[in-house]
């Protein structure tokens, strides 16, 4: 037990501006959406630099896609936390979303020619290259993940079972299904290695952030009603649409387009063609709340009323993680927790297996030549260890050749 504790424990901790460069690199060159990130996720932290074990990354995953709110920026922010303390959990967000939200705002101020860089074969190349990075991880996180045939048996479960019955809150349901299995069948199962995530985080400081989550959750509405003040409505709005939503970037839409439009906020068409400016840009979808911020009337907008927007809707997700945080690492080392997590974590894979058939491999290979690019793309990560980025670049390439034919 003492060796899996030296070789999963994160050697060294890092500087606040070691973990924003790391997320800076991935917020410019994360396509694909957030089965997509987690992927270049895995690449980077567990693979490349080694932060975190296969076992404490899908404990990870599967606790984020416990909670409501977009899975892929909470990851990112609790390795932040563990690496770097409160500053580093900023810093991991700022540059994770940054990027696509300042492209984001630009676009609503007026610059539509930022449209029109990406062409429509570039775009499909990006999508094409997600397939890629969705395989990689899928092929890392199954083999380190389901090492036995009851936990691939079970992965596949969850697989079917997502891709079947396409119910709300589905995801979740697989989840604890995959966590009840284990506890009934892996008793003869060793031990997870004893991995943990570090951070400083107290019990103190985690009710706390609980406690302000629900406040605010409760508070903000009843503000609004009574003062009917359209900033309190702004910060309302966003802050619901980041608290209530499960399923990641694509379910928050809906819910922002009841309040901004309903509200009158922002035109049904203003709202479709952000929404089109959102697939064209990198990191997380929730920063379109960057996009309807900067363009809602009346002010605050521009500038000021997108980065609102934009701490707002992500709030939840900061206050979710330092209250979740705390009681998970200590819940997590009873044995039942143990085998609870393992049939998780076989769950989690079915998900991503799910995912990656439905949108990531559905949406990007609609013939030969994407999938060629595909296994070009795979070949050149896997193989050649080209890094990411460049992988991604080379497959936007890719995608406007393929235009062409």
């Amino acid at each position: 037990m003492t060796s899996h504790v030296q070789q999963d424990e994160i050697p060294h901790r890092a500087s606040v501006l070691e973990v924003f460069f790391a997320f800076l690199k991935l917020g410019l060159t994360s396509f694909g959406g957030p089965i997509a990130h987690l992927g270049y996720f895995h690449t980077e932290f567990v693979e490349r630099r080694k932060w975190l074990s296969d076992h404490a990354y899908a404990d990870l995953v599967g606790l984020c896609q416990f909670l409501p709110g977009p899975a892929s920026s909470q990851v990112g922010i609790a390795l932040g936390l563990s690496r770097a303390g409160y500053w580093g959990a900023i810093a991991a967000w700022l540059g994770f979303t940054l990027p696509s939200a300042i492209a984001l705002i630009c676009f609503a101020l007026g610059l539509s020619q930022l449209n029109g860089v990406l062409s429509t074969g570039g775009l499909h190349g990006l999508k094409v290259v997600a397939v890629a990075i969705v395989a990689q991880a899928l092929w890392q996180m199954g083999k380190s993940l389901c090492p036995d045939r009851l936990r691939i048996s079970m992965a596949i479960v969850a697989a079917v079972t997502i891709s079947l019955f396409s119910i709300a809150l589905g995801q979740i349901v697989v989840i604890i299904g995959g966590a009840c299995l284990g506890i009934i069948f892996l008793k003869k199962v060793p031990s997870l290695p004893a991995t943990t995530i570090p951070t400083k985080v107290s019990w103190w400081m985690g009710i706390l952030a609980l406690t302000l989550f629900f406040a605010l959750l409760l508070i903000l509405p009843l503000l609004a009603s009574i003062t009917q003040n359209h900033l309190i409505m702004f910060i309302d709005s966003f802050y619901r649409a980041g608290a209530l939503v499960f399923g990641g970037g694509h379910v928050v839409l809906p819910l922002l387009q009841a309040s901004v439009v309903g509200e009158g906020w922002v035109t049904n068409d203003t709202f479709l063609a952000g929404y089109g400016a959102a697939q064209a840009v990198p990191g997380p979808l929730f920063t379109f709340a960057a996009y309807l911020g900067a363009i809602a009337q009346p002010e605050p907008n521009g500038w000021l009323g997108g980065f609102i927007a934009l701490v707002v809707i992500f709030l939840p997700a900061f206050l979710l993680v330092l209250g979740v945080l705390p009681f998970w690492q200590k819940i997590r080392h009873f044995p039942i927790a143990q085998r609870a997590m393992m049939g998780a974590n076989a769950a989690v894979v079915g998900i991503l297996l799910a995912a990656f058939y439905n949108p990531v491999w559905t949406s990007a290979i609609l013939k030969p030549l994407d999938f060629a690019l595909a296994i070009i793309a795979y070949l050149l990560l896997v193989f050649w260890k080209l890094p990411p980025w460049l992988v991604v670049l080379l497959s936007a390439v890719g995608g406007i050749v393929i235009v062409q034919f």
